[in-house]
């Protein structure tokens, strides 16, 4: 199955959360979460008691769905958490966490995490110096992560310059708005990640 490429709020409706996909909607009060909670579809007021399987498949779909995955990569990220020291679903989240696209959405570089994927495959970042149009591009404790210097110039990035002289950061990343340039401090902790997130259900789901 290709990647979704229908109405993003549906995602949200279905997850029964806001995964922020649509940038600034997502804040205001036209927002769908705020205007029709209910799942999609004729049935989606009923309301049915999940089995346990049905609660572990609904956080996976839910992160993979946060981060913009297919379930193919999804998978990948798991297969290498479970490999490193530490606890599996801490260490899936910060490999999550640190790919390219979801660094320049947190550094506020990019409206939504899609938006961030965009601008990345048409190449107008630079990671300490470089080129870089892979979004899943895995960063590392001191890279800088830049906008281009013909790209600044764009209207789309005067904008997005503004915005983020008042979004507030992360902790394991700094940002110079005026630059557009943005460092990786350190790595993220499991506190740092804002995300309404039980990764323990999903251990336990690739765990059967």
């Amino acid at each position: 199955m290709g990647r979704y490429t229908g109405p993003v709020c549906r995602l949200c409706r279905r997850e029964g959360t806001k995964l922020y996909l649509k940038g600034e909607k997502c804040y205001s009060t036209k927002c769908p979460m705020v205007t029709k909670p209910a799942p999609p579809g004729e049935h989606g007021r009923r309301r049915q008691k999940p089995s346990e399987y049905g609660i572990q498949l609904r956080e996976k779909q839910k992160v993979k769905r946060y981060y913009g995955l297919m379930e193919k990569q999804f998978h990948h990220y798991y297969e290498l958490a479970s490999r490193q020291q530490g606890i599996t679903g801490e260490n899936l989240l910060r490999l999550l966490e640190t790919r390219l696209d979801n660094v320049v959405y947190r550094l506020g570089l990019a409206s939504s995490r899609r938006e961030a994927r965009s601008l990345i495959n048409q190449g107008h970042f630079k990671v300490n110096g470089k080129k870089v149009t892979i979004p899943s591009y895995l960063i590392s404790v001191g890279d800088e992560i830049e906008v281009k210097d013909k790209s600044k110039k764009s209207p789309k990035f005067k904008e997005l310059r503004e915005r983020a002289e008042d979004r507030t950061i992360v902790p394991w990343l700094s940002l110079n708005p005026e630059l557009l340039k943005g460092t990786v401090v350190n790595l993220p902790k499991r506190d740092d990640i804002d995300l309404d997130i039980k990764e323990h259900l999903i251990v336990e789901l690739y765990s059967k």
